[in-house]
């Protein structure tokens, strides 16, 4: 039987389609500039991505994961160097250091789905040296307390701000609250480019400095090489874009607000629904509820043409690459106890709110309530 109506997990054509005749124009621009790497457009881009920020400096990068590799680069992490996080992120929050050689170290989760504060200084060992608290799902993580647990134990703090462009923590933006900052601009992030993205923030001058030369091969100028380093550059045709996309950030954020409130109102009574506390202005990168029989629920979805997915259903430590580090599957409860009931419900700036009645609907017929 064909479902009434099929609800898309995103719908990336559609919202660019108002904008797509001044991207065009921006990708015009930069061809026929002849200018494609380090240019004025990238250059404009980190100062606007900057300034939402409220910070001082902002830089690009080929994506998310780099950004967030260059940070540890720079500050000379070293083999056997630990950086704690949380487990049910993805796995770049980990990978990012643990490439370097470093100890992905986790601790479990608060029911709001970002890190437990309360559980970070147990973790603490002479050999840590960073925090990684994540803004999962949009959602700001507990500032305040950990950077009280920082200040204490001399630890950088590195927001991975990967899915939390615009979210803000008692009036201030994420990527400014840290040390530094990282995010991802792929497609599915709230603000995104046409591929692969990323960003570092940070208020820190010398710190900048250092992952410029870094995102560029380690050069210092065209003849002289420091250190070996990657390209990690993001693109002046990709920063034009950008710059389009940007100008649409706030008013996309402001449906997805609109949209996961709605959902909230019409589902708190069935499943477990995200809802913000003080001073926390969440961006809804993914809307996650919690749901008892959430596999049966997803397979329901899916077979009413609606797609929702799971962001994540194994956390970070349990993963093959990470069985090196001894975790066992009891280890964050927490975390277990999300991981088997987390669902991301499709939302996005240009849901129709039939799409969205009928998404509720379904949930609804699903556990037998009506409304």
């Amino acid at each position: 039987m064909t479902p009434a109506i099929k609800v898309p997990y995103v719908t990336l054509a559609e919202q660019l389609a108002p904008i797509q005749s001044a991207i065009l124009e921006e990708v015009k621009s930069v061809l026929e500039s002849g200018t494609f790497i380090l240019g004025p457009k990238l250059k404009q881009f980190e100062e606007e991505f900057a300034r939402i920020c409220g910070v001082k400096h902002a830089l690009g990068t080929d994506n998310g994961t780099s950004s967030l590799h260059l940070v540890w680069r720079v500050l000379k992490l070293e083999p056997g160097d630990e950086v704690i996080t949380a487990p049910n992120s993805f796995i770049a929050s980990a990978s990012s250091a643990a490439l370097l050689g470093c100890k992905p170290v986790f601790v479990d989760i608060l029911p709001n789905l970002n890190i437990d504060p309360s559980k970070i200084e147990a973790a603490i060992t002479p050999r840590t040296r960073g925090l990684v608290p994540v803004h999962l799902t949009g959602r700001p993580a507990d500032m305040d307390a950990i950077m009280k647990i920082a200040a204490r134990h001399n630890l950088f703090v590195l927001e991975d701000s990967a899915q939390a462009v615009g979210a803000e923590y008692h009036g201030r933006r994420v990527g400014g609250l840290g040390h530094a900052g990282a995010f991802s601009l792929h497609p599915l992030k709230n603000l995104f480019a046409i591929g692969d993205g990323g960003m570092v923030t940070t208020n820190d001058e010398s710190l900048i400095r250092k992952i410029a030369q870094a995102r560029n091969h380690g050069l210092y100028n065209r003849e002289q090489c420091d250190y070996w380093s990657f390209n990690s550059r993001l693109d002046e045709l990709q920063a034009a874009i950008l710059l389009v996309c940007i100008k649409q950030l706030d008013h996309w954020t402001e449906q997805r607000r609109k949209h996961a409130f709605r959902y909230n109102e019409a589902l708190k009574d069935v499943v477990s629904v995200p809802v913000e506390g003080p001073g926390e202005k969440c961006v809804y990168q993914t809307y996650v509820i919690q749901a008892e029989k959430r596999d049966l629920l997803q397979k329901f979805l899916q077979d009413s043409g609606i797609t929702a997915l799971i962001h994540y259903k194994t956390p970070i430590h349990l993963q093959p690459a990470a069985q090196y580090l001894g975790y066992t599957a009891d280890a964050f409860p927490v975390c277990k106890e999300a991981c088997e009931s987390i669902l991301s419900l499709p939302l996005f700036p240009t849901m129709k709110e039939e799409q969205q009645e009928y998404v509720i609907t379904k949930i609804r017929e699903f556990y037998g309530a009506t409304k």
